[in-house]
């Protein structure tokens, strides 16, 4: 089994280096790739905060790029993928709002946004 690291996997979802995006996509090719919910989160930051890259096109590589891997905890990061593309949330707050609505966890939190939201789709 291979883990990616962020950097990994934002060369190949962007191909702004050709030689790094080739390498990287034959270790995913090659099968046995596994990457968690923290390192899809930080891929997050870095599209959104460093690139600019809009929340759904966002959503689309992702979701796209995860058909070819395995995730942790995947129908989780999946719906806080689907989640993030259509509401103003941070990505970790839609983690747990994925949490709270496929495992059933009860998301305790000061953050007012993040309350708000639980309640609203409950």
């Amino acid at each position: 089994m291979v883990m990616l690291d962020t950097n990994m996997i934002l060369r190949y979802l962007l191909n702004d280096n050709e030689d790094m995006a080739l390498e990287a996509e034959d270790i995913i090719k090659k099968g046995q790739v596994y990457v968690t919910i923290e390192i899809i989160a930080k891929v997050v930051y870095v599209l959104k905060g460093v690139y600019s890259v809009e929340r759904e096109k966002i959503k689309e590589c992702l979701l796209i790029f995860l058909k070819e891997v395995t995730a942790v905890e995947e129908e989780v990061l999946k719906l806080g993928i689907e989640t993030y593309a259509r509401h103003n949330l941070d990505f970790p707050d839609c983690i747990l709002y994925a949490y709270n609505k496929i495992k059933g966890y009860e998301i305790k939190t000061f953050d007012k946004k993040l309350l708000k939201f639980l309640n609203q789709t409950s």
